[in-house]
C-alpha cells in the first residue's frame, strides 16, 4: 500500500519519474520487456510500454512519458525489487473505499475523474501529482470476496 500511496501522491515510483531517459530507467530496472509494436517497429516507435511485471513505462522519444502500476484483483502483484526493496508477492486486492481512505489519511487530495467514471468503473485523479487511479468491478471468474464492490485496477501517470 505504501508504494501505491507514494506513487499517487508524488507521481514517482522510487527513482522513476516521467521525463527521465529510458536508459536511466533501464539502469535502475534492467532491460524491460518491450511492447510487440516496439519489437516490430524498432526502439524509436513511440507511445508503447516497456514492462517489468506489473510496472509499465510508456516511452516517447526514448524518454519516460508514462508510468503505470497494474493490479489484478484476486491475484498477487509483483514489482521489481529496485522499486520495492522487499520485493515479493503482495495481495493485489484493494477496495476503492480502503484506497481513498488511505489517500485521505495520507493527506493526498483527489477529485473524481468524470472522463474515466462510467458503467462499472470509477476513477479519481490525485492532486497535485495528477495520477489517475482506476477502480472496477471484477469480471466473472475473478476470485474476490465481494464481486459487487469496486477494486483498484491500476494507477497511471502521463505527461501532458
Amino acid at each position: 500500500m505504501n508504494v501505491l500511496l507514494d506513487f499517487a501522491a508524488t507521481g514517482r515510483i522510487g527513482p522513476l519519474h516521467c521525463g527521465m531517459p529510458l536508459t536511466g530507467a533501464e539502469e535502475v530496472l534492467g532491460p524491460g520487456r518491450p511492447h510487440p509494436q516496439i519489437v516490430m517497429k524498432g526502439p524509436d516507435f513511440d507511445g508503447y510500454p516497456y514492462a517489468w511485471g506489473g510496472l509499465e513505462l510508456v516511452v516517447t522519444r526514448r524518454h519516460v512519458s508514462g508510468i503505470s502500476l497494474r493490479l489484478d484483483p484476486g491475484s498477487v502483484a509483483r514489482l521489481p525489487p529496485e522499486v520495492l526493496p522487499d520485493a515479493g508477492a503482495y495481495a493485489a486486492t484493494v477496495l476503492r473505499e480502503d484506497f481513498t481512505a488511505a489517500l485521505d489519511a495520507a493527506g493526498c487530495g483527489y477529485v473524481t475523474n468524470a472522463v474515466l467514471t462510467f458503467d462499472e468503473q470509477s476513477a479519481v485523479t490525485t492532486r497535485p501529482a495528477g495520477v489517475n487511479v482506476l477502480f472496477g468491478v471484477p469480471v466473472a471468474g475473478v476470485a474476490v470476496p465481494d464481486r459487487s464492490r469496486f477494486h483498484l485496477e491500476f494507477l497511471d501517470k502521463q505527461t501532458a
